[in-house]
């Protein structure tokens, strides 16, 4: 099954949660998301998610360096965005368990 369509509806919603207790920064968040089963997850959409969350005012950043290699800028929830990730959980949490309920009885009829 194709699930591009699913992900895109959720993508905020999981780059919030996966930098609920951890900074992070953009293949950090990436290897992250594929780690917890999204990996079809691709680098560019995680990346524009990570800049359009900033520009709304969800994520603060900072840039590390690095003597090694280009210089990461990681991304944090700030208060903003602590509160959307709640708002937003809550939101799949009602979406899925209704559409359970569907399922379910589709299944029974």
């Amino acid at each position: 099954m194709d699930t591009s369509q699913l992900l895109k509806g959720v993508l905020d919603l999981a780059v919030l949660a996966v930098l609920r207790d951890e900074d992070g920064y953009g293949y950090d968040v990436l290897r992250r998301l594929r780690g917890g089963g999204i990996e079809e997850v691709g680098d560019a959409s995680v990346y524009g998610t990570l800049r359009r969350l900033y520009k709304a005012g969800y994520l603060s950043s900072y840039v590390v360096p690095s003597d090694e290699g280009p210089h990461r800028k990681y991304y944090g929830l700030n208060d903003l965005g602590r509160a959307r990730l709640v708002e937003t959980e809550q939101a799949w949490r009602a979406f899925a368990e209704t559409l359970d309920g569907i399922l379910r009885k589709g299944k029974a009829a």
